[in-house]
């Protein structure tokens, strides 16, 4: 059996935009991955609305700091084969004064967190996969807009970052740009057929980094 871990935001936890709701399970990217693998691979689903990679954000009840929290997820679903990092969009708010080039350090920074983890048995280090999300898009939202204003140009630079990046520490690297595009009920999120259009997409580079 093979493990994935999909660490993620909203994205991944699947808001829907439309109805201020969650999208049914079955249409979450993870779920729409599930199935496409089949039998033999277990995918988790570890999204948090608002989770940063490395930033504090205190206006939340949750933990949103993702460097903190990924010990604490790995060891619990350890082992793992595949760690599936879909994250940045929530540093590139101006409360944190970032540009694409800086939220790519706090990418790098969790995959040092993963290869240097103190896992809970002998197992070999998984697999990593970096995934930039979706840019940003143009909106009239009245509490989103504002949040992210003047950061849609540095959400579009993502992918290059990331693409470099993942080059240049030996991880997978996909654009879910190429095949998902953001609402502009908010500007961030997914409507239903782009978030199964990233479970499908991601498939294939999926069964070749498993070996499936």
């Amino acid at each position: 059996m093979k493990t994935i871990l999909c660490y993620g935001d909203s994205l991944t936890w699947g808001v829907d935009a439309e109805n201020g709701t969650r999208h049914a399970h079955e249409n979450r990217w993870p779920s729409v991955l599930q199935k496409a693998l089949g039998h033999g691979v277990r995918v988790i689903a570890e999204g948090l609305n608002g989770r940063t990679t490395v930033y504090d954000d205190h206006m939340s009840a949750a933990d949103r700091n993702g460097a903190r929290i990924l010990p604490t997820v790995l060891s619990t679903h350890a082992p793992i084969d595949l760690v599936i990092i879909m994250l940045g969009t929530n540093d590139l708010k101006p409360v944190f004064a970032n540009n694409a080039v800086i939220v790519g350090r706090g990418i790098e920074r969790l995959v040092e967190i993963i290869r240097h983890h103190a896992w809970p048995m002998e197992t070999e280090t998984p697999e990593i996969l970096i995934v930039s999300p979706p840019p940003i898009s143009e909106t009239d939202h009245p509490f989103l807009g504002p949040m992210f204003a003047g950061r849609i140009e540095d959400s579009h630079m993502l992918a290059s970052v990331y693409a470099d990046l993942a080059d240049e520490l030996g991880c997978g690297f996909f654009d879910a740009g190429s095949v998902a595009r953001t609402t502009p009920i908010d500007g961030i999120h997914l409507d239903a057929d782009n978030t199964r259009a990233i479970g499908k997409g991601l498939e294939p580079i999926v069964r070749m980094m498993l070996g499936l």
